[in-house]
């Protein structure tokens, strides 16, 4: 089935290229049919990216699914144009008084600083707070799962001597219906500056640690009521993008390494190794069905 989205942005284009079905506002409107409501708050830097990203493995699923992309009204985007930014992104005044089945919330390229000294953290509490009332299930990603760990449970976030940086091994701690399917090593990319520690995961009596890694620590956390999900990692990413990171960081002279088990043979000429793709095709599949479609009210109204 498809996603929906607003007409002429331009992640279609591309996500038809990959024949993945997506139908835009004019068509859906004609079909009879009760679809999911999404809201996507999208904190990166370069939001035409994630957005091909997000709604590649939101639409590999059977549910139709209805696109809300959100911005916060308190930051100026440098790299995304304001007649995009005008054209397809919502503020949070203009939904606020609405709710949603599903909500994501991107990662941000802002975990060096200290939470509040994010220009939009202020703005950001306010709509996670308002989640919990407005919407069945978040599934948060990198910076967006420290900062409502922080929010919701009072987690800290560790600044890390070394980027984290590449595709890492990951073990299945608890076993929950989000890891469905999914093999015993999952790997998914991070790209980070900050960490959150196991052992107060484990010491918080409301979350269940599901993924770890001996490399990259904390990687899947959940609420035990299914209503917060929290990835440490980009399991969303293209195969390019911790390339793209890489190059980037090089020209700018920053210190980085090579991104760990990204390259085939650890070699740039030979190209990139892809082994997320299923597992970030699992997991959000796994989200909507266990967690947002099979929970939510057919009502929306009723998820006050």
């Amino acid at each position: 089935m498809p996603i929906r989205v607003p007409n002429a942005l331009p992640a279609v284009e591309i996500l038809q290229e990959e024949n993945i079905f997506v139908m835009d506002e004019n068509r859906a409107v004609t079909q009879d049919i009760r679809e999911l409501k999404i809201v996507v708050l999208n904190l990166m830097p370069i939001k035409q990216e994630t957005e091909v990203q997000l709604l590649r493995l939101l639409g590999n699923t059977p549910l139709q699914i209805d696109i809300t992309l959100l911005r916060p009204i308190s930051h100026d985007s440098k790299n995304t144009s304001k007649k995009h930014l005008e054209n397809f992104y919502e503020t949070f005044d203009q939904i606020k008084h609405l709710n949603f089945d599903g909500m994501i919330i991107t990662g941000a390229p802002v975990e060096q600083l200290e939470f509040e000294k994010v220009t939009y953290w202020s703005e950001l509490t306010e709509i996670m707070e308002w989640s919990k009332k407005h919407v069945t299930s978040t599934f948060h990603i990198c910076w967006g799962a420290q900062a409502g760990l922080y929010y919701h449970y009072g987690i800290q976030k560790y600044q890390l001597t070394q980027k984290k940086f590449g595709v890492f091994e990951h073990h299945i701690v608890n076993f929950e219906k989000l890891l469905q399917g999914l093999d015993d090593i999952v790997y998914i990319p991070h790209s980070r500056h900050s960490e959150i520690t196991k052992e107060e995961i484990l010491a918080c009596p409301d979350l269940k640690l599901l993924l770890h890694s001996e490399e990259a620590g904390v990687a899947l956390v959940t609420s035990k009521d299914g209503k917060y999900i929290f990835a440490t990692g980009h399991a969303e990413y293209d195969p390019h993008t911790l390339g793209k990171e890489y190059i980037r960081d090089l020209e700018k002279n920053l210190p980085i390494d090579m991104p760990h088990n990204y390259y085939v043979d650890d070699q740039v000429e030979k190209g990139t190794l892809v082994r997320w793709r299923s597992h970030a095709y699992i997991l959000f599949l796994n989200w909507l069905n266990y967690y947002v479609y099979q929970v939510t009210p057919y009502n929306l109204d009723e998820i006050r």
